[in-house]
């Protein structure tokens, strides 16, 4: 057992059956009042987010997720499978599940997924990828004084800015964190 008072940001716990993860943390201690701690949740199933006020010696159940080492392989609708590295078991996520992770996976690409009780709950991205650009604008440098961008698209669906010498075809690597280009690969 975990009280509030030891909630640490990226802590997880389980709370009334569902599992969450600690977003943000504040403790607050007001003059005479009691202590609080304010906590922004991410619920791992349904990925919404809530805002929640406890006491801080208030008690959850800690969890510990595994984490497994899987390889992307293909998707069939809205449903993705991956290939467990070591015991070649195939889990499948949702759509839901991956949120915007689908935007940055593609055929073959190593991620890593945490898994509860052998239900899979989310996929851990590397902070970045390389995504091959299927559209991309004529661009033209005209008169501008600073860096000109254009929007492309990417194989995965996903659009981003980038400089104008960027053309269909080329590689390019893209922060998961951010959705930004970083550079041409």
């Amino acid at each position: 057992m975990i009280t509030a008072n030891d909630l640490r940001k990226g802590t997880t716990f389980k709370m009334e059956g569902e599992l969450y993860r600690v977003v943000d943390y504040k403790h607050s201690f007001i003059g005479r009042g009691t202590a609080t701690v304010k906590l922004k949740l991410r619920n791992l199933r349904t990925r919404a987010i809530t805002e929640q006020t406890f006491f801080p010696e208030e008690r959850f159940e800690e969890v510990r997720l595994e984490k497994r080492e899987v390889q992307y392989l293909y998707s069939d609708g809205d449903l993705y499978y991956f290939m467990d590295t070591e015991t070649y078991e195939q889990p499948a996520l949702s759509e839901e599940v991956l949120g915007e992770a689908k935007n940055y996976i593609t055929e073959g690409l190593i991620l890593h997924l945490s898994m509860y009780d052998e239900e899979p709950i989310e996929i851990e991205l590397p902070s970045a990828v390389e995504l091959l650009v299927t559209e991309a604008p004529p661009g033209y440098a005209g008169d501008t004084a600073t860096g000109a961008t254009k929007q492309v698209t990417l194989e995965t669906g996903l659009r981003v800015q980038v400089p104008l010498f960027i053309e269909e075809g080329d590689k390019i690597r893209v922060d998961t964190r951010t959705g930004e280009y970083i550079t041409r690969v």
